[in-house]
This record gives C-alpha cells, structure tokens and sequence, in this order.
C-alpha cells in the first residue's frame, strides 16, 4: 500500500474517522433517449406533463428534445438516491404513453438526422442561449454523436473527513486545502481512468443506421439484425466518434492546480477557432452557435471527470470554481447499464465509492501535460480492446498488463473496503456491515477473466438475441416500464411531480417576462462577465 494512503487510513481507524469516512455525498445524472414502441428515436416534443426543462428541478434535456437528463439531488445513502431515481422514472413513464425509454448508452435506430430535434427552452433568453448552444455543437460534431447517453456521477465527501485530514496535515481546511485535494483526486482518476470502462463499460455494440451518420475509422464486425460490434471494445460511448476538437488538445488543458484549469478553460473560450469560424455565428436572426471559439462555452470541454461547484446566478462554471473552489467532483465516464431499470446500480456505486476514496487519499504527484496525454491513450485502448487477452499499458512506472494493474488496484481497495465495513449500520449510511468487501469480490472475477466484464455480457446478450429473431433494447426497455409502472412511488409521489411540473412552468413564464433587451445584448452582456475574475473566498 502506497504510504500516503496507509497513513490516511491509519488516522481514520477509530469511530469518529470511519464515521467521517462513510459519509460521501452522491448524485447521478442520467441521459435517456425516448423512443417509440417499434424501437426508434421519438419525433415528438417533451412531454407538457412534466413541466418545463428549462426550471424543473429533476427532469430537464440533454441535447435534444427526445434526449432525457434525470437529475437526483445530494444525498448520503445510496439507496436514497435510486428510489428518487426510480421514482424519476416512474413519473416519466406516466407521462410518455405509449414511448419507451432507451436503456442502452448508444442509440437506437436513427431513421435520418432531420428527427434529432433540438431542444427548445423557450422564449426568454436564458433558454434561446441554450438552444443556441446546442445548434453549435450541431455544426461543430454533429447531430448524430450528440444522441449518445451516459450516466454522471457527482461526489464528495463530508466536512468531517476534510477536518481530519486537513489535522493530518497540519492546516486549516479551507477553499484552498480542499481544492488541492481534489485535483489530487483529479490526477489520480486520470491515472487510472481506463478502469471505468473496462469495469462498467456497457456499449461494444452499435446500430449500423449511426454508422451512417460517422466517419470513425474502427474495427466494426457484421453482428446480424442490423448491428454491429468491434472486437473486445468496451465502450464505444466513449471512443472516437465524432467529438472530437484537435484545437481544444492544443490548449493542454491540465489538472495540476485549480488556477491552470481555471486558465486553460477561459483560453479556450476566447480563443478564435479556425476550424469553427468556417461555419459563422449567426445568418440574419436565426443562431448557427453561440461564437466561434474553440468552447463557446465552458461545459463543451469534454473530460471523464470535472471539478464542480454550484453556480451563483450569472456566474460561468469557472467563476464558481474561482470563488468558492472545489465543492464535488463529476465522473462522466460511465456508459448506461443496460440491466439497471434506471442506469446503474448500488455495485457500481459503492465501487466509484472505493475509486474515489483510494484517488483522494493517496500520493498525487504532478501529471505533465505528455503524461496526461499517455493515460488518455490508456483509456482509448481499453475502450477499443479492454477485453483483448494480454493488453498491456504505459504509465509513469512503465508496461504492464491490465491483469498486474487490477490486481494492484483492488488490494489498494480492499483497504478502504474493509474500513468502510467496520462501522455497523448507522444513520448516514443504510448499507449492511460487508457490502463494500462484497462489491470488491463480486467485480474481482473480471481480473483474470475480461469475459466476465458488464461489456462481454452485452455482446453476449446481443448475439444470443440476433438469433432469437429478438432485440435485446427494446425488450429491455418495454421490461423496464412494465416493472416501474407496477410498482408504487418510494421518495417522492405523483402529487409531488405534478406540482413541481406546474412550478416549473411558472418559473419559465417568470424568467420569461423579466427578460428586457435584445438576444445579442444577452449574449454579449454573458461574455462580458465571463471574463471578470472572482476574487476566491479564504475561509472554509
């Protein structure tokens, strides 16, 4: 065991460290696409009976009207948080009549791209703005790549532990302490970040209709039934399919300091692109993107995992960072579980648990730019080859297989897994006493054996279906509502999903008629401030 992390644990062994331990906030952001009965992408518009995407606290859109996004709120229990995302479903299947929710990472069938509507959030600026932004990212990737969905995993954890740590050593625990930390926790994660996808990937197989729409020069094999697979990929979510942006590598966005993130992503914002100013900024009155910048704004950076705060009214992501420093971080490399009714399941969210906790507490030394470029090729290759026999990858320490590397990785874990599993059960925490040994044990067997990993049962499940004349989708998604319509709500009620829809619409009408000036002086005025530096907040 690394001695950073031994001495971490060795503090946190007595009652008041493995309370603070256990205590993790969590919240998952899950993306669907609604789909019609026969397994295409649906053309109508957001359903009126769950309120307005532009305010509704848990239901919005992703990129596109079909494109769902469920938003859970913080919590400390991990069963908390999947009653209220069941339940989230639950109020959606109500309102969907005969549609389905897809239940797969990559798309079902894509009759032509003039389906993918955009989503629109109405009139008032605010909303034109994000419509306008996603009709960027159509000119900039494409309609196509932008019907990919995910599950994101937001997570921190408690002020206690901070204080713990912050003892051990020998400071404060204030904005700047905690924000270090966490890009601690940053590096390490892009250490290791192929793990995700070769553990919870879930997408080694396509629809040849989304070929139709990519240019990616991949190892597809014919599959049957109109699909097809790349051998021994794990997550085709996250292989190059068309987002890519060389201009936003050339800016070497790293993750050695909030500062040099936060400087990095303002770059990129107000940095003209060549590639992008091809396409212009608007035609008369109608919007082709928000400018011609590398990011027109700051979530279109893509990376599998973010430093987050809550933003203040009017302020950009960064602007929070600047003022209040690293509140939770955001994972968003994990694919759709095709055999959760709602994405994911507790397994996997206690293993991000042991993950996170084991890239938070041990050494993080730097990450150059030229490392950081090696562990994003990892990535790449065992999204693309994670199950292949004997692969091996680079790091700081040199080659080793996939194999040497998980072994390593789960005897870390075990040591938290074990600390975790003294506490009995408590208030904070409704796991039993053992889940999070039995977690290790139960993902464990893919260490020797890439067949038993949550991609090879797809591709498995896929073939047995083609020659069963079935699909595997749309049987899943009809089980799916079927099960969740039958049962009762578990957190919330459908009394509260009517009134927080009715709410929403009355914030859209608000926000709506306190609009004053032009769209452009909008835009312009948001930039405008997006350049104004916070002054970062001293005390914890």
């Amino acid at each position: 065991m690394s001695i950073l992390l031994s001495a971490s644990l060795e503090q946190l062994r007595n009652a008041e460290g493995r309370h603070a331990l256990r205590t993790m906030n969590r919240g998952i952001e899950r993306e669907c696409l609604r789909i019609t009965a026969e397994g295409r992408l649906a053309t109508t518009p957001h359903p009126q009976a769950l309120g307005s995407k532009l305010t509704h606290p848990l239901i919005t859109t992703d990129y596109a009207e079909a494109l769902l996004e469920f938003i859970t709120p913080v919590e400390t229990d991990i069963e908390t948080t999947l009653a209220q995302l069941r339940d989230i479903h639950r109020a959606t299947y109500q309102a969907l009549g005969n549609e389905l929710l897809w239940p797969l990472s990559m798309p079902c069938y894509l009759n032509d791209v003039t389906d993918i509507e955009l989503a629109n959030y109405g009139s008032s600026h605010i909303g034109r703005m994000k419509t306008t932004y996603r009709q960027g990212l159509t000119h900039r990737y494409g309609a196509v790549m932008q019907t990919i969905s995910g599950v994101h995993f937001n997570w921190s954890v408690s002020d206690a532990l901070w204080d713990l740590l912050a003892q051990r050593n020998d400071t404060v625990n204030n904005i700047a302490f905690r924000s270090q930390a966490y890009f601690g926790l940053l590096r390490n994660f892009k250490r290791w970040a192929w793990v995700i996808p070769y553990l919870f990937g879930a997408s080694p197989v396509l629809c040849k209709s989304f070929l139709q729409h990519s240019n990616a020069d991949l190892d597809f094999r014919e599959l049957g039934g109109g699909m097809v697979y790349v051998p021994y990929a794990t997550s085709l979510r996250m292989s190059d399919l068309g987002y890519t942006n060389k201009e936003q590598a050339a800016l070497k966005i790293t993750y050695n300091s909030l500062e040099a993130y936060i400087e990095g992503l303002r770059n990129a914002v107000f940095t003209r692109s060549e590639q992008f100013a091809g396409i212009g900024i608007r035609e008369g009155d109608h919007w082709l993107q928000l400018n011609d910048n590398i990011l027109q704004i700051e979530n279109e950076f893509y990376s599998p995992i973010r430093p987050k705060r809550v933003a203040e009214s009017g302020e950009t992501p960064t602007q929070a960072l600047e003022r209040g420093g690293v509140q939770y971080i955001e994972v968003r490399a994990v694919d759709v579980n095709p055999y959760s009714s709602v994405g994911i399941t507790a397994d996997q969210m206690r293993f991000l648990d042991l993950f996170l906790l084991y890239c938070l507490l041990s050494e993080s030394p730097p990450l150059p730019y030229e490392q950081q470029r090696i562990t994003e090729q990892n990535v790449n290759r065992i999204v693309l080859r994670g199950r292949e026999p004997g692969l091996t990858l680079v790091d700081e320490s040199g080659e080793s297989s996939v194999r040497e590397r998980l072994q390593f990785l789960f005897g870390e874990l075990k040591e938290i897994a074990n600390l975790l599993d003294q506490n009995p059960k408590d208030s904070v925490n409704t796991q039993n006493e053992g889940d999070y040994q039995r977690v290790l044990e139960a993902f464990a067997p893919t260490i020797d054996d890439p067949e038993q990993t949550l991609s090879a049962r797809v591709l498995k499940d896929y073939q047995g279906a083609v020659k069963a004349f079935q699909q595997l989708g749309l049987g899943l998604a009809n089980q799916y509502k079927q099960e969740l319509l039958e049962t009762p709500f578990e957190h919330y009620s459908a009394e509260i999903f009517a009134a927080m829809a009715e709410q929403s619409r009355h914030e859209q009408a608000d926000i709506e008629a306190a609009d004053k000036g032009s769209y452009e002086d909008f835009l312009a005025g948001y930039f405008n401030r997006a350049l104004i530096k916070k002054t970062r907040l001293k005390g914890a």
